[in-house]
């Protein structure tokens, strides 16, 4: 199998979003329960300022679309567009961590590299525009690609926006 990664565009929207519906609603399964999962679709989706920014990333597989995800140099740290609180403010890359943000891998395509692929790239992006550190909100079951990446567990959150306690983990990682 052969991984190519670009950057997303407003056209790849059609194919993303089941993707990620089909991402939540089933590699989340075995870490949380039933009403837990459909909680997550309160703060999880794709952001689109990410796209507008040209910051977040899609996979192929040969062609097929196997995942997606980035970064921001922007304040908020999850949600979509339908979520609230997001704030678009800059950060400041000498005293604020970049955000990995929306990292979602199509089922049937995990632990064959396509999150590892999108962090490699969200980390030399924000690295080259003098980022030191990255930040992101974890799920319990993208926990394990996180710290395989180097990431570091700074915190445990419990979200409640979608009506039942979504356990979530805030992770950072220092860049070379």
């Amino acid at each position: 199998m052969t991984l190519t990664s670009r950057v997303a565009a407003h056209a790849d929207l059609p194919q993303l979003l089941p993707l990620i519906e089909a991402a939540i609603e089933e590699l989340q399964r075995g870490f949380l329960d039933p009403a837990q999962i459909a909680a997550s679709h309160a703060v999880m989706g794709l952001d689109t300022q990410l796209i507008d920014d040209g910051t977040y990333f899609v996979v192929e597989a040969d062609g097929q679309l196997a995942g997606c995800g980035g970064w921001s140099r922007r304040a908020t740290l999850y949600g979509g567009d339908h979520s609230g609180g997001r704030d678009p403010a800059l950060l400041d890359p000498a005293r604020e961590p970049a955000k990995v943000r929306a990292m979602y891998t199509r089922p049937g395509f995990t632990r064959r590299g396509v999150g590892r692929l999108i962090l490699d790239r969200c980390e030399a992006a924000a690295a080259a525009e003098g980022f030191t550190t990255l930040e992101l909100m974890g799920t319990l079951a993208g926990r394990p690609l996180y710290e395989a990446a180097g990431f570091t567990v700074v915190e445990h959150v419990t979200e409640t926006s979608g009506g039942v306690s979504v356990p979530l983990v805030r992770m950072r990682k220092h860049l070379p």
